[in-house]
């Protein structure tokens, strides 16, 4: 069986304008509106976007520019991940709910597969997500390691 690892890492700045993700599964979308409430002035500052009905509910209650992608079940997990993959993504909040089985499961297990792999802040909870958001480094440039992708297509092709 072969490495299936990166070969090597480099470094990536996530900007201070962070681009921030706002996903929360159905029973948690009320947990993450309240949250998001709380941290309004402080998002506010920030790129955001999210899922579907999400991005909509946020956006309206709260008067600040969402963009939306699909929703979860439609796709809208997979369009994060690839914003991720590309580089276009800095944290995600992400409220999944651990009580409720989720019929596009698959697709959340491989979109925090990829923010793990690609090193990117993610929050799962109110609690998280509070410590995430008051972090020193919301505001600042703030470096991080993540995969070589050009070298490791090198090293499979070469």
């Amino acid at each position: 069986m072969s490495d299936i690892r990166p070969p090597r890492n480099v470094t990536r700045v996530l900007p201070s304008c962070k681009r921030i993700a706002l996903v929360a599964h159905d029973g948690k979308k009320e947990e993450l509106l309240a949250w998001a409430a709380r941290w309004r002035e402080t998002l506010a500052a920030h790129r955001l976007l999210g899922s579907g009905t999400t991005a909509g509910r946020i956006s309206g209650a709260l008067d600040l520019e969402v963009e939306s992608l699909m929703s979860g079940p439609l796709g809208g997990d997979q369009q994060i991940g690839a914003r991720i993959a590309e580089q276009r993504l800095d944290l995600l909040i992400f409220f999944w709910d651990p009580f409720a089985p989720q019929p596009h499961d698959p697709d959340v297990k491989a979109l925090l597969r990829l923010a793990a792999l690609w090193n990117i802040p993610v929050a799962c909870n109110t609690a998280s997500a509070d410590f995430l958001i008051s972090s020193p480094w919301l505001d600042r440039d703030y470096t991080i390691t993540i995969p070589d992708a050009g070298a490791w297509v090198s090293s499979r092709t070469g």
